[in-house]
């Protein structure tokens, strides 16, 4: 049974904003397997899972960028504007192959939903692919609002990112609260001045504890402890 402290909290009043990779999902395998698959002629030996982690944040083109430097294989803008659309294509027709929700999600986002609390999608990856995953997990219709790089002409950290995504829920910024696991997320939500609540087992090549985030979750479990906390 729900505390009742945390039954005023999350209600119809509150607008919770997840980044996708790496904070609502872990797609890391889904994606790992697409970029492995694209630069298998390119590299010497397959990218390893911890590797691919520390990759994950910014796009595809920059994960495409990042794999390519960190390799220190040599390419052109050319090169990276085919591979990041050989990329692309593979990755959207396996979006959910191995990708899973975090642990404590199935339970929190029917909760929240049924509470009348407004949640959104904020992620750099292209809208399209963001949709066909969360139908896949089954968790589509929880998120009415599903922002991706590809939505505004703005993208994060710019702050209006965040607050679109914000006015697009219906949503009240000074009852929202940002959930995220980079450094881009921080940024994000200081600059549109979001609490920002991060989670310690997502995608960031930097330790969480450095990201300047408000406050660190280890499980979906703490979320409503975490927003009471930030909103009370």
């Amino acid at each position: 049974m729900t505390d009742p402290r945390i039954d005023r909290v999350i209600n119809k009043d509150l607008t919770v904003i997840f980044d996708l990779d790496g904070t609502l999902v872990d797609t890391a395998p889904d994606l790992l397997a697409a970029l492995n698959h694209t630069l298998a002629d390119i590299l010497d030996k397959p990218i390893e899972l911890d590797q691919m982690r520390a990759l994950v944040g910014l796009g595809s083109a920059a994960l495409i960028r990042d794999a390519l430097d960190y390799f220190k294989v040599p390419y052109s803008q050319e090169d990276e504007d085919r591979l990041r659309e050989a990329f692309i294509a593979t990755y959207v027709d396996n979006v959910a192959v191995h990708s899973k929700l975090f642990p404590g999600l199935d339970t929190l986002l029917p909760r929240y939903s049924q509470a009348g609390a407004r949640l959104g999608i904020c992620t750099t990856k292209l809208r399209a692919p963001s949709v066909k995953l969360l139908d896949a997990l089954g968790v589509l219709d929880h998120f009415p609002t599903v922002v991706g790089r590809d939505t505004f002409d703005y993208n994060k950290p710019d702050p209006r990112t965040l607050l679109s995504t914000i006015e697009q829920a219906g949503g009240d910024p000074a009852r929202t609260v940002y959930l995220g696991d980079s450094i881009t997320d921080v940024k994000t939500a200081k600059a549109a001045n979001i609490p920002c609540i991060l989670v310690s087992f997502g995608y960031t090549a930097m330790p969480v504890e450095t990201l300047g985030g408000d406050i660190i979750i280890d499980h979906f479990d703490e979320l409503d402890e975490a927003i009471d906390k930030l909103l009370s």
